[in-house]
């Protein structure tokens, strides 16, 4: 393995409306859903979700949390008729989540293409901001992970890897580098605490809001390790890595690195590949005195007895993914993990210096630059209101009001995907990926796909009376080069379900 997997991107956006602290999220994240896809010409009962193979309540450690002991907030096999949820034509799913409106990107194979994606995301997000604009008083969205004031929302990551590997080696290896990732690709938060209570700048937005090592909660008693057992594929052969601790990035090179160095990560644990324990000490507790540490100075505890600094354990973490990568390819490794472990030692060299170094390529550390001036030009505590209004300006959607896109559009932060390459994903799909298969039926069938997920699409053929499911379990099948000739040669969808028929009784 390399950073080379399939993994994916899913953001839930904070939502306001100038001047209506009042008004009801939920309604105001329908209307970001159905503003947009009406937009493209998606109707939400036309290319709607396809809950059939959920099953948000199997546990990786080998049970199924019954139903009548499960919050609610975990139920998201139900539908509710109410709420907006649309396929796009990029593959991606756009949707309300609770209270927030989510964009959850389409499968891809790289870190690389993972920005591209997040980045269509927010696109996606700032149009339907400039459509509803037109219906004062409008909504404003924003890519963070709390309203400071004691809600959290997720930015969560999803990484395929192999059924084979034991879970208890996944806890085990992966907690220690969770726990210190942060630093790398944290995006920073005015205040310390849930409710931001406490005043100070810390580097996480999401690390106060978890509550324990290991379980399957993703919105009460949050664990750094997600237990959840769905894994949208054929489930003999892999499990989908549902990652919930991360915050949203606005820096290219963070968002780049936080997919990448996770990847190789866990590609050493498939492989059994780590040589030495990484344990950290009280995992909770040190996630949060971590994030609530700019400086960087501080140390942790491994179960080993050594006290070190973060960045020194994430330099271990770096030094032992080269030399993995070194023995297993040498000079024939990918370019995408190449690139991946020459930003991760960039920014490590970076943060073991002056953390301002990494200002260009790390969120927390180009917010606090910024907070810094502020604090400077005006004489401004922690505690001053307008820091915090900053904090939330910088993640503002629009470009002419968001900070941090203020900042990559007059080259203050580094960008690795231009906004061309990210306006196109709004609609195209990974071409290597069953993504591009769902999204290329709802571009030249739109009126035949009913429902859609991750794995099947499930169409109307004119005359049948049952509607038809084609599954896709397979993540790199549906590719472009399988059956973009069939798709091209259907005349409409029963001939592309006959194609479908006879390539797969050739293949047998």
């Amino acid at each position: 393995m390399s950073v080379r997997r399939v993994m994916g991107i899913e953001t839930e956006y904070g939502i306001s409306v100038p001047g209506q602290p009042g008004a009801n999220p939920m309604v105001l994240s329908g209307d970001v859903v159905t503003t947009y896809a009406a937009s493209r010409g998606i109707r939400p009962a036309q290319a709607s979700w396809d809950y059939a193979d959920e099953a948000p309540l199997r546990d990786a450690r080998g049970f199924d949390m019954g139903r009548g002991v499960a919050h609610p907030s975990q139920l998201t096999d139900v539908e509710d008729p109410t709420m907006a949820n649309v396929v796009l034509t990029n593959g991606a799913r756009l949707y309300v989540d609770h209270a927030h409106p989510e964009y959850s990107s389409p499968e891809v194979t790289t870190p690389r293409d993972a920005v591209v994606w997040d980045k269509a995301g927010e696109l996606v997000m700032r149009e339907a901001v400039q459509r509803l604009a037109t219906v004062p008083p409008g909504v404003n969205l924003y890519k963070n992970n709390t309203d400071g004031k004691g809600a959290s929302y997720g930015t969560h990551e999803n990484y395929l890897m192999s059924r084979r590997t034991p879970f208890a080696r996944i806890i085990a290896q992966l907690t220690p580098f969770f726990v210190v990732r942060q630093v790398m690709c944290g995006s920073g938060r005015v205040g310390i605490g849930v409710d931001s209570r406490t005043t100070g700048y810390q580097i996480a937005q999401r690390s106060d809001f978890f509550e324990a090592e290991v379980g399957l909660e993703t919105t009460l008693k949050r664990p750094i390790i997600n237990t959840r057992d769905e894994p949208h594929a054929v489930a003999d052969l892999y499990r989908r890595l549902h990652v919930i601790l991360g915050d949203a990035n606005h820096c290219d090179v963070a968002n780049l690195v936080k997919m990448g160095s996770t990847s190789l990560v866990l590609a050493m644990i498939e492989d059994d590949a780590f040589t030495q324990d990484l344990g950290v000490r009280a995992p909770v507790k040190t996630l949060q005195a971590v994030s609530h540490d700019p400086t960087l100075r501080s140390t942790i505890e491994l179960t080993d007895g050594r006290s070190i600094r973060p960045v020194e354990l994430l330099r271990t973490f770096h030094e032992l993914a080269a030399a993995y990568v070194d023995d297993k390819w040498g000079s024939d490794v990918d370019e995408s993990t190449v690139e991946v472990l020459g930003w991760w030692d960039r920014v490590l060299t970076a943060l073991e210096g002056d953390p301002m170094d990494a200002r260009r390529w790390v969120d927390w550390v180009a917010k606090l630059s910024v907070l810094e001036g502020y604090r400077e030009r005006d004489s401004l505590g922690w505690g001053d209101p307008r820091l915090k209004a900053v904090d939330i300006q910088w993640s503002d959607v629009r470009a002419d009001r968001g900070l941090a896109n203020r900042m990559a559009a007059t080259d203050r932060v580094e960008v690795l995907v231009p906004e061309a390459e990210a306006a196109a994903a709004m609609d195209a799909a990974p071409e290597d990926t069953r993504a591009w298969f769902r999204g290329a039926c709802l571009r030249k069938f739109p009126d035949s796909v009913v429902a859609a997920s991750w794995d099947s699409v499930v169409v109307e053929v004119p005359g049948e009376r049952s509607l038809q499911r084609i599954p896709i379990l397979e993540p790199l099948r549906g590719t472009k080069d399988a059956v973009g000739d069939l798709v091209d040669g259907a005349s409409d969808i029963r001939s592309l379900l006959e194609s479908l028929a006879a390539a797969d009784r050739g293949s047998d």
